[in-house]
């Protein structure tokens, strides 16, 4: 029998916080007064929003793919959380922190 959304309701919400977190931390970075600085935190932003808007939608249509789209997109918010994290701006702690939030639920998972 396939998995429904309901039973992976919390990661389906990590998944969606990350997102919505990523894209607010991209738009905010480039309201910062040294935007050179923060390009490497723009760029994994977009793309940790983008591969966990992928997943999100493999694992509710229970794609067979997810199994594989989940390995890249733990390394990506890894990525990004390790790059957010270096940066005081509150933004960028808020999205480290929904991050790792990910990270452990596509873990918990996987498991």
């Amino acid at each position: 029998m396939k998995n429904t959304p309901v039973e992976y309701r919390s990661l389906l919400d990590a998944l969606a916080r990350c997102i919505a977190n990523c894209e607010y931390c991209s738009d905010a970075c480039l309201d910062e007064d040294d935007i050179k600085m923060m390009v490497p935190c723009i760029r994994l932003d977009r793309d940790c929003a983008d591969i966990c808007r992928l997943f999100s939608s493999y694992l509710s249509r229970n794609s067979p793919h997810a199994q594989h789209i989940i390995k890249e997109c733990i390394e990506i918010c890894q990525k990004c959380h390790d790059e957010c994290a270096k940066h005081q701006h509150d933004h960028c702690q808020q999205c480290a922190k929904a991050c790792q939030e990910c990270l452990e639920a596509c873990r918990a998972y996987q498991a």
